[in-house]
């Protein structure tokens, strides 16, 4: 067993399973928030136009797929988080990621739309 995984079950008490799970589908909800964004990454660098800016293409691509980088990453830190409060029978962690997540894919739409825009008056 990971060492992750004997940490956690040696703290506390098993929390209702019905908890348990909906933490699994959050987490796997957040797994699928950064596939779509890898994606979207890979889309816009493969089949959007070159646009107004030499290389601005390839950097909001480079940001999104990054951003799902991050957000499988936090997505695991969250999962083990909440779980750890609810068998100490804690307060469940504040949503970190997700403000700047969605701070973050707003700016990168909105420059796409901009640029995609602009290249095409």
């Amino acid at each position: 067993m990971s060492r992750w995984a004997t940490r956690l079950r040696e703290t506390g008490e098993d929390p209702d399973p019905r908890f348990s799970f909906a933490n699994e589908r959050t987490f796997l909800a957040w797994i699928r928030t950064a596939l779509a964004l890898i994606a979207g990454g890979i889309g816009l660098e493969a089949f959007a136009p070159e646009l107004v800016v030499p290389g601005l293409r390839q950097v909001l691509a480079a940001l999104l797929v990054l951003s799902g980088v991050g957000t499988s990453t936090m997505a695991f830190r969250r999962w083990l988080r909440s779980e750890l409060a609810m068998r100490e029978g804690k307060p469940l962690p504040p949503p970190t990621v997700a403000p700047w997540l969605s701070y973050g894919v707003a700016v990168v739409a909105l420059a796409v739309f901009v640029f995609v825009v602009v290249a095409n008056v």
